[in-house]
């Protein structure tokens, strides 16, 4: 006797969408908090609370940038369906922290970084949800 096991994905749409913005959003903060991390322990970005030099933060904004398409890719992937439109999705949310940290920041000069962040967010998450279904057909 041979019982069959169907198995099913019983995994709601809205939730995998959930998980998928979530995942995305935490690679770009796990990333770049590690990167800080370590440019940090190198002594690259000043350890005493400033803000650093212009080049510093071109070097900051470059690899943000960089983990953002990873983070746009990473949720296009786990997308259920539309993963471009998950991955933009992804970048208007992720200027809500960005413009957040421009307001808050705004004294410390360096204003540039901040709003330059802002405005990439779209783009790039919108790159990697591309990229990534560019390279998986």
């Amino acid at each position: 006797m041979t019982i069959a096991l169907e198995t099913t994905n019983t995994s709601h749409p809205r939730l995998r969408t959930t998980w998928a913005l979530v995942a995305g959003f935490g690679a770009v903060f796990v990333l770049s908090s590690a990167a800080d991390a370590i440019l940090h322990a190198l002594n690259y970005y000043p350890n005493d609370g400033t803000a650093g030099t212009d080049g510093e933060l071109a070097v900051a904004l470059a690899y943000r940038t960089l983990f953002t398409i990873i983070g746009g890719a990473i949720t296009a992937w786990l997308a259920p369906s539309h993963p471009v439109r998950l991955a933009t999705i992804l970048g208007v949310i992720g200027i809500l922290p960005a413009v957040l940290g421009v307001l808050v920041m705004w004294g410390l000069g360096h204003q540039w970084y901040g709003i330059s962040i802002a405005v990439l967010a779209l783009p790039s998450t919108a790159l990697g949800g591309w990229v990534f279904t560019g390279l998986s057909r």
